[in-house]
C-alpha cells in the first residue's frame, strides 16, 4: 500500500505556491484572448513559395494600416496564422488584404481559412463563456453541498478551484490563446475533477461507517489505495487519447488537448493531495457521518 498522506504537507505547499503564482499571473499578465473573444479577423495562409516568411508577411500587412497584426507559423514551415484585431471584417476587407499581399509578395499563396468576428459578437461570446463556466461551477457546488457533509464539500470545492486556476495560470504564463474550445476544455475539466474526487469521497464515507477505530489520516490513505486502480485506468486511457490528439490532431486542436491534459493530470493530483487532506485537517470521524445520517 502506498502511503500518499506521508507527503501531503509538501504537496500542499507546492499547490499553494502554484495557485498564488497563477492568481498573480491572471491579475497582472492576464489571458491571451483569441479572435473569438477580442474580435477581428483570423486568416490561415499557406505559402507556395519558400521565400515567404513571418517577417515579410508582417511587414507587408503593417504597410496596409490594418492596426494590430500578429503573424506566426502554424503547424508547418509553409503555413502561417495571421490575426488582425478589431478591424473591418467584411468580405471586401478580406479581398483587399488578399490583393495587397498579391501585389507585394506575388500570388504564391492561398487562404485556407478565414474567420471573422465582430466586436459585438466577440463581447457576447466572452460573456457567454464566463456565464457557462460560472454556472457549471455553481451546479457542481450545489451537487456537492447536497451530496456530502460540509467537510467533504469544502475539500471538493478547493480541489475544483485549484485545478481551474492553475490551468488558467499556465495559459497566462505561456501566452496560450484562449478561445471557445478552451472554454469547452475548462468545463470538461470541472466535470472530470469532480468525478474523481467524488469516487474517492464515496469510499472514504463507506470506510468511516465500517472502521470506527481507524483515524482519518490512515483511513483516507486506505480509501485512496482502494480506488487507485480505477483512477489510474481512467486517467491513463483519457491521457492516451488526449496526447494522441495533441500530437496528431493538428494545430487547431492543440490548445484544447493541452488544456485537457493539464486538467486531467491536475484533477487526479488534487483528488489525492487537495481534497483528502482537507478531511484530515478538519478531523472528520465516524461521528460526523452518523450525525449527518440522522
Amino acid at each position: 500500500m502506498i502511503n500518499f498522506n506521508k507527503f501531503y504537507k509538501f504537496f500542499n505547499l507546492i499547490s499553494a505556491i502554484l495557485v498564488a503564482v497563477s492568481i498573480l499571473l491572471l491579475i497582472f499578465k492576464g489571458l491571451n484572448f483569441g479572435v473569438d473573444f477580442k474580435g477581428g479577423t483570423l486568416i490561415e495562409l499557406r505559402s507556395l513559395d519558400k521565400k515567404i516568411n513571418t517577417t515579410s508577411l508582417r511587414d507587408n500587412l503593417n504597410n496596409m494600416n490594418l492596426g494590430d497584426v500578429n503573424v506566426k507559423k502554424f503547424g508547418g514551415e509553409d503555413i502561417f496564422l495571421i490575426k488582425i484585431e478589431k478591424k473591418d471584417t467584411s468580405a471586401n476587407a478580406i479581398e483587399s488584404i488578399k490583393n495587397g499581399l498579391i501585389k507585394s509578395i506575388g500570388n504564391s499563396f492561398n487562404f485556407r481559412r478565414v474567420e471573422n468576428v465582430g466586436p459585438k459578437v466577440s463581447s457576447e461570446l466572452l460573456k457567454s463563456g464566463i456565464i457557462a463556466i460560472a454556472l457549471s461551477l455553481a451546479a457542481m457546488l450545489f451537487y456537492i453541498w447536497i451530496r456530502f457533509e460540509w467537510q467533504f464539500s469544502l475539500g471538493a470545492i478547493l480541489a475544483l478551484f485549484h485545478d481551474v486556476i492553475i490551468t488558467l495560470g499556465l495559459f497566462s504564463l505561456f501566452k496560450l490563446e484562449i478561445n471557445l474550445s478552451i472554454v469547452a476544455a475548462v468545463l470538461t475539466i470541472v466535470g472530470y475533477s469532480m468525478n474523481d474526487t467524488v469516487v474517492i469521497y464515496d469510499r472514504v464515507r463507506e470506510n468511516l461507517r465500517k472502521f470506527s477505530d481507524i483515524k482519518i489520516f490512515d483511513l483516507t490513505n486506505i480509501s485512496i489505495n482502494e480506488t487507485l486502480s480505477r483512477t489510474i485506468i481512467t486517467s491513463a486511457t483519457t491521457l492516451l487519447a488526449l496526447i494522441s490528439i495533441y500530437f496528431f490532431g493538428g494545430e487547431i486542436l492543440k490548445g484544447f488537448s493541452l488544456a485537457m491534459i493539464m486538467g486531467v493530470t491536475l484533477g487526479t493530483y488534487s483528488s489525492i493531495y487537495i481534497a483528502n487532506p482537507i478531511l484530515v485537517k478538519l478531523r472528520v470521524s465516524q461521528k460526523t457521518i452518523l450525525k449527518e445520517d440522522k
